[in-house]
């Protein structure tokens, strides 16, 4: 399907408001729906239904996210939004899953099993889509429950990635800073 009103550069909004398809909400609902698709390429390579079960349930939210984001405050549409019990629910998903970790005492080099490293890199597609949020909301006036939301499931993807390790039996990788000496000369 095509319908060529977006060959000039601009999109509409759910609401029927024209922008440019680089404008800042534009930008942070794209970054929403990038990081879906991503989790979906995630869910259909895992067996582990541990996994890919929470990544879906995950999806089911950030479509309503994405809705959200496209979605002007006062368009007077019907749409869904994303609210304070989305974020508290990625906050009990996350405790279950701190559970059975071990403490963290370093940072964590992204990889491990192919699970866990592609959980990374959408932890950090999350972030990106957190920060386009953040620059959209400085314009226009955004849903302030995204934020939250989205930072929230920064931390859940990345615990997330933790778990896909340890079920795999990959051992994590820690890094370890190199402390230089001021004094020293090289």
């Amino acid at each position: 399907m095509y319908t060529r009103t977006g060959d000039k550069g601009e999109t509409s909004l759910y609401g029927k408001r024209r922008v440019p398809k680089d404008s800042p909400r534009v930008e942070a609902y794209g970054a929403i729906d990038e990081l879906n698709s991503l989790l979906g390429v995630i869910a259909s390579h895992t067996k582990d239904k541990s996994i890919s079960s929470p990544v879906r349930e995950i999806q089911r939210m950030l479509f309503v996210a994405g809705a959200d984001a496209a979605t002007d405050l006062d368009s007077g549409q019907d749409v869904p939004r994303i609210g304070g019990s989305e974020t508290l629910r990625l906050e009990k998903m996350t405790d279950d899953l701190l559970g059975h970790l071990p403490r963290l005492r370093n940072f964590i080099i992204p990889g491990g099993s192919q699970t866990a490293a592609y959980l990374q890199l959408a932890r950090a597609v999350c972030r990106r889509a957190e920060r386009r949020v953040l620059t959209a909301s400085r314009e226009e006036p955004v849903n302030p429950d995204l934020l939250p939301f989205l930072n929230r499931l920064s931390s859940y993807l990345f615990n997330l990635s933790r778990e896909a390790n340890r079920r795999s039996r990959k051992k994590e990788v820690t890094w370890v800073g190199i402390i230089r000496d001021s004094r020293r000369r090289s």
